[in-house]
């Protein structure tokens, strides 16, 4: 009992004096700011002593670390109904505000500060107090075990002690592909990573995507075990005549809702789990930032910002993001800047809110969603699945091999050191698997090439009218003059007469990556190749001839399914193997992958996937992207699986990793190596009904 009381004395009185120190590092801090500020006053104006100027700056210091502590988080709780961009602007001015309020209830009533450089100073012993407190917390490992425990409000007061089973962390890097990953390992741009796989304590080991390579597709697979029936990242379906979009809310509530029915069961989180910035729960108990809960009745539970509020809570960490996000929102200028002087090709514009939706995705997200890591580690949960956005969305408008990409990979290396050492001072050990939902493939736009849009071709081959910069083009006019062939009408001379369409329905156009998905709305079902030459003859054919697009997908009366490509080409989905045309240069897995997107309820009227280059693993994007993912060519379709060399290889050595829901089956598997939830698999679960 003695031993016991001496250690929470002890450790009252070391919290003590890391607030003695920290409160005397901020007090200084207030007094230099003083100096150096001439709208920063510590004095009357009559002038005081050296020792009345030092009350002064530390009763203020001590005021507005109280407020910080007592004011912010309450604060922070109202401004999760703000956008989380202007969050980071807040930030600042209520810092600022919080100081000002310091001075006004000093007692000696001498401090005084415009309002601006009440910001600036707020902003200065935030992060001075945060420095100190953390480099004062690390020497002990309990206090740094709470400060860990504070910064993601994940501490399960009075619950069950942590079993000592292992844990997995999953931490899916969003659109780093096995390529990509083994040149920074190489090069020494992530060395955590490289000291995982030189130390042996890990292997890397690729797998291939399905057709829609992308990460509604692919972590609906990895977290639900099912992710029959995506096509693509957006697609119109006729049924309830609406286009789903993988990232928008209701929809992905829809998919993870399908997937569940599919398959009988919550997800891979379903015990015990927590899921942290992606676009399915999973079925886990503890979810954040997750969008398939975002419609949702808000509750403590279900909350989609609940993420932030834990992280923004600490003032510290609040300065620390918002400033982080300023300086990116700098860098993403200079270095877009430096693209249009240099005149990099190929080049995507990225103007207007880029600059601020890329520092949300490189700063705000990562830091949240790692501190939520961290807070679910030490508390002691048995599975987490966290994605990081960052190179995904720099990769996407900066290519993803630029050096603006790599520096980003450097930070998410960083990241995954702090995971690791947090590892080291949580409850239960910890199993950290990294892995991909898909890769990116470099090349410039269809439009940069070719001048026109996928929708204004298929506009031009079914008659109707385009823009005119696509009308001069020359796949515009190859394209009019296909049609009017197809129709036996005479090429025009002189001015066309655009007129409206005659019918009431035009085909509707949606880009996901280098895929391609073209719909006629009026019709109620999936429409066959000689229902579409029967009223547009000249089309597919235009389609097909295009040199910027590889094949087409389209049902087929007679065939079932065919494959079309240039010249007339031609080849049954089932005779795919024999013969892959097309297919031939998208290499292994193409014709599996394009018979299985056959088979579903929503395809589309017509698939399109872009142009490839084996040579160079370019495609051509239908959207304004030069890294892009969404169908089949290239790197997008190759991801990675890092896991701990302590859980089972993820396939046998002959053997090829493919599809997401095939992932889903080997972490369901590690989870049940590491003692964690003993959830029967889907096929498990029918053989135990049939007994």
């Amino acid at each position: 009992m003695r031993g016991v009381r001496g250690g929470r004395w002890r450790r009252v009185a070391s919290q003590a004096g890391r607030s003695v120190a920290v409160w005397a590092v901020s007090t200084i801090t207030m007094l230099v700011l003083a100096g150096i500020l001439p709208d920063f006053q510590l004095r009357s104006a009559d002038g005081d002593s050296a020792t009345d100027i030092a009350v002064t700056a530390a009763l203020g210091a001590g005021a507005f670390g109280v407020l910080s502590a007592l004011v912010w988080p309450l604060l922070v709780r109202l401004l999760l109904l703000v956008p989380a961009l202007v969050l980071g602007l807040l930030v600042f001015v209520l810092n600022g505000f919080l100081l000002l309020l310091a001075l006004r209830l000093n007692p000696t009533e001498r401090g005084a500060a415009a309002w601006e450089t009440a910001v600036v100073v707020a902003a200065v012993m935030s992060a001075v107090a945060s420095a100190t407190g953390a480099a004062l917390a690390v020497r002990d490992d309990d206090a740094y075990r709470r400060r860990l425990y504070r910064l993601a409000d994940r501490r399960r007061r009075g619950g069950p002690a942590a079993p000592s089973a292992p844990g997995v962390v999953f931490l899916q890097l969003d659109g780093v592909g096995y390529d990509v990953l083994r040149v920074a390992v190489g090069t020494g741009v992530m060395p955590t990573l490289a000291r995982w796989l030189d130390g042996g304590t890990h292997r890397l080991t690729p797998w291939r995507t399905d057709w829609s390579s992308q990460t509604g597709a692919s972590q609906l697979g990895i977290l639900h075990g099912s992710n029959e029936d995506v096509p693509a990242f957006r697609w119109y379906e006729k049924d309830s005549r609406e286009v789903m979009v993988c990232n928008r809310p209701t929809s992905a509530a829809e998919l993870q809702r399908r997937a569940v029915e599919r398959t009988g069961d919550d997800g891979l989180l379903g015990v015990d789990g927590a899921s942290r910035g992606n676009l399915f729960s999973g079925g886990a108990d503890e979810q954040a930032l997750v969008l398939s809960i975002a419609t949702r009745r808000r509750s403590r539970e279900t909350r989609s910002r609940a993420g932030y509020f834990a992280y923004f809570s600490d003032p510290a960490n609040a300065v620390r993001t918002a400033l982080s996000f300023v300086a990116e929102v700098g860098r993403e200028i200079g270095q877009s800047t430096r693209g249009r002087v240099h005149r990099v090709r190929p080049r995507v514009r990225r103007g207007g809110l880029y600059p601020f939706i890329r520092a949300f995705a490189t700063v705000v997200e990562r830091d949240v969603v790692v501190a939520a890591v961290m807070g679910d580690m030490l508390a002691g949960r048995t599975a987490v699945y966290a994605d990081l956005v960052a190179y995904d969305e720099v990769a996407h408008h900066s290519g993803p091999t630029s050096r603006d990409a790599e520096k980003v990979l450097e930070r998410l290396d960083r990241s995954l050191a702090l995971i690791e050492n947090v590892a080291e001072h949580a409850p239960r050990p910890y199993r950290i698997v990294v892995l991909s939902d898909h890769g990116q493939s470099p090349g410039e736009t269809f439009r940069a090439r070719y001048g026109l849009t996928l929708g204004d071709l298929v506009r031009a081959g079914c008659g109707l009218p385009v823009p005119r910069k696509a009308q001069r083009t020359h796949s515009g006019a190859e394209a009019r003059a296909a049609v009017r062939a197809a129709l036996r009408r005479p090429v025009e001379e002189g001015r066309e007469q655009h007129r409206p369409a005659r019918r009431s329905s035009e085909p509707l156009v949606l880009a996901s990556g280098n895929l391609g998905l073209v719909s006629f709305p009026d019709v109620p079902h999936r429409m066959s190749k000689e229902e579409i030459d029967a009223r547009h003859p000249a089309l597919l054919t235009t389609l097909a001839n295009h040199p910027g697009i590889g094949f087409l997908l389209v049902r087929s009366e007679e065939h079932g399914g065919v494959v079309l490509g240039p010249f007339g080409t031609e080849i049954p989905v089932d005779q795919l193997d024999e013969n892959p045309g097309p297919l031939a240069a998208f290499g292994p897995g193409a014709a599996d992958a394009v018979r299985r997107t056959h088979g579903f309820a929503h395809t589309a009227d017509i698939m399109v996937n872009s142009w490839y280059d084996p040579g160079e693993g370019e495609v051509l994007a239908f959207e304004e992207q030069i890294g892009s993912h969404g169908g089949l060519g290239g790197a997008q379709g190759r991801p990675f699986l890092l896991s701990p060399v302590a859980l089972s290889a993820p396939v046998a050595d002959a053997e090829e990793l493919v599809g997401a829901e095939h992932v889903h089956r080997v972490l369901r598997r590690w989870l049940d190596e590491s003692g964690g939830p003993q959830v029967p698999l889907p096929e498990r679960q029918d053989e135990q009904r049939a007994a």
